[in-house]
């Protein structure tokens, strides 16, 4: 193949500074969907020999040709260069050198558009299954920290100010929770994700009598896009959708490390920070700085950024496809791996944080007694509002709250969900089913996977 050779110009000489423009970056960006794109291949295969399209001799010389492509792409030598214009031409080129019209006849009945959205929602499939089994994994560790901490006191802030006693164990299964519902968002988009575009072309059909559910079938999806135009019009949509989850995934770690970044500085101290765990200054040989907890921000707050480029891209575009669709990948993988990393560091560094229970009961005292006082007077018969005003009277004239023992802070708070009433159990339980609806689903993917390519992609 010559550097004007393209797939959608056979013979054409395109200009050259027009090829640059259009390719971009679709080089490097269709490396990590080159496996996908050999798999979707295979599951094209079933589609075109269950219509008849192609016979059991055929059928069975393309799967031999393209589980060798697999095999090429695993050594590393089969990849995308320069003369190519993308990762669908890499493979169908190298096919075609080595055996043949088999690589030229693999793409009756199928346009790259199809074969791109199939690519997508393969890797999606799969790096949404480990996200969401990170997302379980994050919360079991803030579990477990919650478990070991649950009567370690510290105070609660509302608007960045004391407010209520609480403890480390409230705070970390707080989040816990947090993440499950974020992990449980999958629902809202799973569905759609798991449906097979194949068979839609360039966004209207062929006129073969393709086999789109033996393409689904084959490739594990739990069946496919019914309407062959809303596999285009559909562009956009899911990314943002997968994104918009990390984001919430996101937001939750976010608020998490900034808490981590408060409790552990030096007017704080309830929490600390070990020395592996932190960073220096390049001036000041005391400083202990919590970067991985900052770039934890900010990884988050890049992640809501990766979802607005998609979502302004996919954007007041007319129906059908749109070369503007190129530029949804990059985002959504850097949004991808931004959200894989701050999951990984936050499960690696949370069992390693130290706690200060002195600091935490020292910081519980004064005001942040207040209510306490008030209940104790509603317990022994006053009205609310009165025994408001008096502690309120008593705060203003400068007089101090009794102090409390920790055992009775947590006794008198034993209503599901508080200090004194962690829902340990519960939450536990909520991560094995979070668990157990990954594991179900990712063993019957990769069943499929390993029937066409005789091994996992991954």
């Amino acid at each position: 193949m010559s550097r004007s050779e393209t797939l959608w110009s056979p013979g054409a000489k395109p200009d050259a500074m027009m090829l640059a423009y259009t390719v971009a970056d679709d080089r490097e960006v269709d490396t990590r969907l080159l496996r996908w794109d050999v798999i979707g291949s295979l599951g094209h295969v079933e589609a075109l020999a269950a219509g008849g399209i192609i016979s059991t001799r055929e059928r069975a010389a393309m799967r031999s040709a393209l589980r060798s492509a697999l095999k090429a792409i695993d050594a590393g030598t089969l990849t995308i260069g320069s003369q190519h214009e993308d990762g669908h031409s890499a493979i169908e080129f190298w096919l075609t050198r080595r055996f043949g019209d088999i690589g030229e006849r693999l793409h009756a009945g199928r346009s790259r558009n199809d074969q791109v959205a199939t690519d997508l929602r393969l890797f999606l499939k799969d790096r949404v299954l480990t996200l969401h089994a990170q997302m379980g994994g994050l919360a079991e560790r803030l579990i477990d920290f919650a478990a070991e901490h649950r009567r370690v006191l510290w105070p609660g802030y509302t608007h960045q100010r004391v407010a209520m006693p609480s403890s480390a164990g409230l705070w970390a299964a707080g989040y816990a929770e947090g993440l499950l519902d974020a992990a449980d968002a999958i629902a809202g988009f799973w569905p759609r994700l798991d449906r097979s575009p194949l068979g839609s072309a360039a966004g209207y059909g062929v006129p073969l009598p393709l086999s789109r559910d033996a393409a689904a079938k084959a490739l594990g999806f739990e069946g496919f896009d019914e309407v062959v135009t809303t596999v285009q019009n559909g562009r956009g949509r899911l990314e943002a959708a997968v994104l918009w989850w990390c984001a919430e995934a996101g937001h939750e770690c976010s608020k998490l490390a900034s808490d981590v970044i408060l409790f552990s500085a030096d007017e704080f101290g309830w929490l600390e920070l070990p020395a592996a765990l932190s960073t220096g200054s390049s001036i000041m040989p005391q400083k202990r700085n919590p970067d991985l907890f900052e770039l934890t921000r900010a990884r988050a707050a890049a992640v809501e950024g990766d979802l607005m480029t998609v979502m302004s891209i996919k954007g007041k575009l007319a129906g059908g496809y749109h070369r503007d669709f190129q530029f949804l990948k990059a985002p959504l993988f850097r949004g991808l791996d931004r959200t894989t990393e701050m999951l990984a560091m936050l499960a690696a560094a949370i069992p390693r944080l130290g706690v200060n229970a002195k600091a935490g009961r020292h910081a519980l005292r004064g005001e942040v007694l207040a209510t306490d006082e008030v209940m104790r007077r509603v317990r022994a018969g006053q009205p609310f509002r009165a025994a408001y005003r008096e502690v309120a009277a008593e705060l203003k004239r400068g007089e101090a709250m009794p102090s409390l023992a920790p055992a009775a802070l947590l006794a008198a708070r034993k209503t599901p969900g508080g200090i004194g009433n962690l829902p340990i159990a519960s939450l536990r339980a909520r991560i094995r089913r979070t668990m157990h609806w990954n594991d179900r689903r990712r063993k019957k993917f990769d069943r499929a996977l390993a029937r066409l390519a005789k091994g996992s992609p991954r």
